[in-house]
């Protein structure tokens, strides 16, 4: 088809690069409509007399297609281009929708778990890499902040969903008839809100060559001197020990966001200041603005800082913040609100972040297609993390338990995963020249091309130990 072919998603000279982030925002946006997921549960559990293990089943399978989408079809976008990936990620997400207003209808919740969890999360993955790697591409000087605006869209689709939703299920009912109209409305307005981003992207054209070396003169730590393919990315333990660090991170944020309402509820119910069901899907739509957030500051952070350096952050931090709430969460709730605030901030940023830690460790030759295989550590956390906190929730309930006491263990768990994965992001290094591209773009590595990169980690190495070096001076000097 003409319209999708890929010579036609190349942007004509002088194009802005800045038209593209809203393409992107378009997508992420639409998509990031699973994270107010929560909104939904207890309203079908009600309805449709599920537990809460179960309810959470479409959420999960949509995270879970969500990465085996993007691994499978990571190299089919990059070479139809984005505005082919767009637009199927449209008519998978937006038919989710619909398959799930059909399934509450009539009653069949199987019908909902396919509809919004394996036809749905088929569109999540598709859409969720595709902006991502083409942001990559036209800010070669900024890739954790590019990166950061468009996932921060996927993050922030909760903030619009969340209270939308919420006005929709009072209207309509919480009934399955209001709850399928909720569906069918969503489904209508996302897809003609992505049919802009699919109208708008473009891909970089011969001419922005130029501009980039332009972009990157004054930054020369933004360079990459070296590409790696996505089948020998896999290869390399780089590509694992991030795949776990990834994994860990997200499982340890997924867990409070896809229960965060009745959590909440849960924590104070027991205390002298009770939270109301109201009140607590403004916890959604505050954890939804963190997550945002995060994914924006914290991704352009690490553009100053380093990918490593940040991680250090996001997990490191992360795990004392679950100590906090773990041990003095309950007595105070604006306290136990801003340290799960923080923890999304870091959950999002670890998404946002990831992308531009690819790109410096493999370089912008298959970025995308190497996103999207690492995507399936997110698949496993979708099943982990939620699995970990409605499972052992539930055991608790059985058990008599109640208020914090049914989410201790989950929170012990996830302060061990955290620091496993710091272990792991401690563990990178520089990628092997041996996986390096040769300049024809073949699977060998070109015998020069690695003495080049080796040399050009050494400078860069070097650099930052004098740099190192330069502040332990002046700080010794400061303190004399």
């Amino acid at each position: 088809m003409g319209f999708l072919a890929r010579e036609r998603q190349v942007a004509p000279p002088g194009w802005n690069r800045w038209l593209v982030p809203p393409a992107a925002l378009a997508i992420h946006l639409s998509i990031g409509q699973a994270y107010a997921w929560s909104v939904f549960k207890t309203p079908l559990e009600k309805s449709l007399g599920i537990t809460g293990t179960q309810s959470a089943l479409p959420f999960q399978l949509g995270i879970v297609m969500l990465g085996l989408s993007a691994a499978v079809l990571g190299t089919t976008v990059e070479r139809r281009g984005p505005r082919w990936a767009m637009l199927m990620s449209t008519i998978a997400f937006c038919s989710g929708l619909l398959i799930s207003a059909l399934g509450v209808w009539a009653g069949q919740y199987w019908v909902v778990v396919l509809g919004y969890g394996l036809v749905g999360g088929i569109g999540l993955g598709i859409g969720y890499i595709s902006p991502v790697s083409t942001l990559i591409k036209w800010f070669p000087d900024r890739p954790g902040m590019a990166t950061g605006i468009a996932i921060m869209g996927f993050g922030g689709g909760a903030l619009i969903a969340s209270p939308w939703s919420t006005s929709m299920l009072t209207a309509f009912g919480s009934t399955t008839t209001g709850i399928g109209q909720a569906f069918l409305v969503h489904g209508i307005a996302y897809a003609v809100f992505m049919s802009l981003g699919v109208l708008l992207i473009r891909l970089p054209s011969k001419e922005f060559t130029a501009e980039k070396e332009a972009l990157l003169k004054d930054r020369p730590k933004a360079t990459v001197a070296f590409n790696v393919s996505a089948n020998n990315a896999i290869k390399t333990p780089q590509f694992w020990l991030l795949w776990v660090v990834l994994c860990f991170n997200v499982t340890a944020g997924i867990g409070i966001l896809e229960k965060a309402a009745p959590m909440l509820v849960d924590f104070f119910k027991e205390s002298s200041t009770p939270v109301a069901a109201t009140a607590a899907t403004g916890f959604v739509a505050l954890l939804s603005a963190a997550n945002m957030a995060g994914r924006f500051v914290w991704s352009s952070t690490s553009d100053i800082v380093g990918r490593k350096n940040i991680y250090r952050l996001y997990l490191g931090v992360g795990a004392l913040l679950y100590l906090v709430l773990l041990t003095v969460g309950s007595t105070s709730t604006p306290l136990f609100v801003i340290a799960a605030m923080v923890i999304l901030s870091f959950y999002g940023a670890g998404f946002a972040t990831v992308p531009a830690y690819l790109r410096d460790l493999f370089g912008t030759y298959q970025v995308g297609a190497i996103h999207g295989r690492l995507l399936t550590a997110w698949s496993v956390a979708g099943v982990l993390g939620p699995l970990i906190v409605n499972a052992i929730a539930d055991a608790g309930k059985k058990a008599g338990h109640t208020g914090p006491d049914l989410y201790a263990t989950s929170f012990y768990i996830m302060i061990s995963l955290l620091v496993v994965g710091f272990v792991a992001n401690e563990l990178i290094r520089p990628v092997n020249p041996k996986f390096h591209e040769s300049a024809a773009g073949t699977a060998q590595p070109s015998p020069e091309r690695d003495e080049d990169a080796v040399a050009k980690w050494n400078e860069a190495e070097a650099a930052d130990a004098a740099e190192s070096a330069e502040k332990q001076d002046a700080e010794g000097a400061v303190k004399k």
